[in-house]
Protein backbone atom coordinates (compact mmCIF):
# COMPACT_ATOMS: atom_id res chain seq x y z
CA UNK A 1 0.00 0.00 0.00
CA UNK A 2 1.24 3.45 -0.62
CA UNK A 3 0.03 4.81 3.11
CA UNK A 4 -1.62 3.88 5.71
CA UNK A 5 -5.29 3.91 3.76
CA UNK A 6 -4.02 3.61 0.71
CA UNK A 7 -5.68 1.52 -2.13
CA UNK A 8 -4.22 -1.98 -2.25
CA UNK A 9 -1.83 -2.71 -5.24
CA UNK A 10 -4.18 -4.28 -8.13
CA UNK A 11 -7.34 -1.96 -7.34
CA UNK A 12 -8.05 1.64 -8.19
CA UNK A 13 -10.49 3.95 -6.38
CA UNK A 14 -13.52 6.10 -8.31
CA UNK A 15 -15.88 8.26 -7.70
CA UNK A 16 -17.54 8.37 -11.09
CA UNK A 17 -20.88 7.61 -10.69
CA UNK A 18 -21.11 5.92 -14.50
CA UNK A 19 -18.55 2.80 -13.64
CA UNK A 20 -21.04 1.69 -10.83
CA UNK A 21 -22.24 -1.62 -12.01
CA UNK A 22 -25.70 -1.42 -10.82
CA UNK A 23 -27.13 -4.40 -11.35
CA UNK A 24 -23.45 -5.92 -9.48
CA UNK A 25 -24.28 -3.21 -6.43
CA UNK A 26 -27.54 -4.40 -6.61
CA UNK A 27 -27.29 -8.36 -6.34
CA UNK A 28 -24.54 -7.88 -3.86
CA UNK A 29 -26.55 -5.62 -1.23
CA UNK A 30 -30.13 -7.47 -1.88
CA UNK A 31 -28.71 -10.88 -1.22
CA UNK A 32 -25.70 -10.76 1.02
CA UNK A 33 -25.77 -7.29 2.85
CA UNK A 34 -27.85 -7.56 6.67
CA UNK A 35 -28.95 -3.81 5.83
CA UNK A 36 -30.40 -3.88 2.36
CA UNK A 37 -31.56 -7.83 1.98
CA UNK A 38 -34.64 -7.86 0.03
CA UNK A 39 -34.03 -4.27 -1.54
CA UNK A 40 -35.82 -3.80 -4.22
CA UNK A 41 -34.43 -2.93 -7.53
CA UNK A 42 -36.37 0.72 -7.95
CA UNK A 43 -35.25 1.81 -4.21
CA UNK A 44 -31.57 0.77 -5.06
CA UNK A 45 -31.83 2.38 -8.64
CA UNK A 46 -33.13 5.63 -6.39
CA UNK A 47 -30.88 5.40 -4.26
CA UNK A 48 -27.90 5.35 -6.12
CA UNK A 49 -28.92 8.28 -8.22
CA UNK A 50 -29.30 11.03 -4.98
CA UNK A 51 -26.44 10.01 -3.33
CA UNK A 52 -22.28 10.56 -4.21
CA UNK A 53 -21.55 6.78 -5.42
CA UNK A 54 -18.27 5.26 -5.19
CA UNK A 55 -16.28 2.21 -6.25
CA UNK A 56 -13.09 0.22 -6.72
CA UNK A 57 -11.85 -1.87 -9.52
CA UNK A 58 -9.54 -4.74 -10.01
CA UNK A 59 -6.90 -3.35 -12.69
CA UNK A 60 -6.76 -6.24 -14.52
CA UNK A 61 -10.34 -7.02 -15.08
CA UNK A 62 -11.69 -3.98 -14.74
CA UNK A 63 -14.71 -5.19 -12.64
CA UNK A 64 -16.06 -3.64 -9.46
CA UNK A 65 -15.27 -5.43 -6.14
CA UNK A 66 -16.31 -2.83 -3.52
CA UNK A 67 -19.02 -0.14 -3.25
CA UNK A 68 -20.24 2.96 -1.06
CA UNK A 69 -22.01 5.72 -1.31
CA UNK A 70 -22.44 8.82 0.75
CA UNK A 71 -26.64 10.85 1.39
CA UNK A 72 -25.37 14.43 1.75
CA UNK A 73 -25.90 17.92 1.16
CA UNK A 74 -22.35 18.41 0.35
CA UNK A 75 -22.09 21.36 3.10
CA UNK A 76 -22.41 20.05 6.60
CA UNK A 77 -23.65 16.70 6.78
CA UNK A 78 -23.20 13.08 5.39
CA UNK A 79 -24.39 9.74 5.69
CA UNK A 80 -21.56 6.59 4.80
CA UNK A 81 -24.03 3.95 3.99
CA UNK A 82 -23.97 0.76 1.67
CA UNK A 83 -20.01 -0.15 2.21
CA UNK A 84 -19.56 -3.34 0.68
CA UNK A 85 -16.60 -4.70 -0.29
CA UNK A 86 -16.59 -8.43 -3.06
CA UNK A 87 -16.00 -11.26 -0.53
CA UNK A 88 -13.36 -12.88 -2.89
CA UNK A 89 -11.59 -9.78 -1.99
CA UNK A 90 -12.02 -9.56 1.66
CA UNK A 91 -9.33 -9.42 4.14
CA UNK A 92 -7.29 -7.67 1.39
CA UNK A 93 -7.56 -3.93 2.65
CA UNK A 94 -10.25 -2.94 0.03
CA UNK A 95 -12.79 -1.65 2.37
CA UNK A 96 -10.18 0.68 4.62
CA UNK A 97 -9.46 1.93 1.50
CA UNK A 98 -12.20 2.66 0.35
CA UNK A 99 -13.88 4.19 3.64
CA UNK A 100 -10.57 6.55 3.47
CA UNK A 101 -10.44 7.36 0.06
CA UNK A 102 -14.07 8.20 0.81
CA UNK A 103 -13.45 10.31 3.51
CA UNK A 104 -10.66 12.30 1.30
CA UNK A 105 -13.02 12.68 -1.51
CA UNK A 106 -15.39 14.83 1.29
CA UNK A 107 -12.89 16.38 2.87
CA UNK A 108 -13.06 19.22 0.48
CA UNK A 109 -16.67 20.02 1.16
CA UNK A 110 -15.88 20.75 4.81
CA UNK A 111 -18.49 18.66 5.84
CA UNK A 112 -19.10 19.11 9.92
CA UNK A 113 -20.10 15.99 10.28
CA UNK A 114 -19.94 12.11 8.38
CA UNK A 115 -22.04 9.36 10.24
CA UNK A 116 -22.51 5.40 9.57
CA UNK A 117 -24.11 2.76 11.28
CA UNK A 118 -22.17 -0.74 11.46
CA UNK A 119 -22.75 -3.95 13.31
CA UNK A 120 -19.70 -5.70 12.86
CA UNK A 121 -16.71 -3.63 11.07
CA UNK A 122 -16.12 -0.99 13.83
CA UNK A 123 -12.14 -1.68 13.81
CA UNK A 124 -12.15 -1.18 10.33
CA UNK A 125 -13.75 2.55 10.62
CA UNK A 126 -11.94 3.63 14.08
CA UNK A 127 -8.30 2.94 11.72
CA UNK A 128 -9.93 5.84 9.92
CA UNK A 129 -11.06 8.27 12.59
CA UNK A 130 -14.65 7.18 13.09
CA UNK A 131 -15.62 7.50 16.96
CA UNK A 132 -19.34 6.00 18.87
CA UNK A 133 -21.33 9.25 18.96
CA UNK A 134 -19.98 11.24 21.77
CA UNK A 135 -23.36 12.14 23.37
CA UNK A 136 -25.87 9.37 22.01
CA UNK A 137 -28.37 10.40 24.19
CA UNK A 138 -28.97 13.85 22.05
CA UNK A 139 -29.56 11.68 18.98
CA UNK A 140 -32.83 10.54 17.95
CA UNK A 141 -34.43 7.85 14.44
CA UNK A 142 -37.54 8.06 13.11
CA UNK A 143 -38.47 4.64 11.47
CA UNK A 144 -40.76 4.37 9.04
CA UNK A 145 -41.15 0.65 8.84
Amino acid sequence: MSDAFGMPEGYEFSADRARIDVDRVHRWLSTDAYWAKGRSREKHDTAVATSLNFGVYDTASGEQVAYARVVTDQALFGWLADVYVEPSVRGRGVGTALAGAVVEHLRPYGLRRLLLATHDAHGVYAKLGFAPLDRPDQWMAYGFE
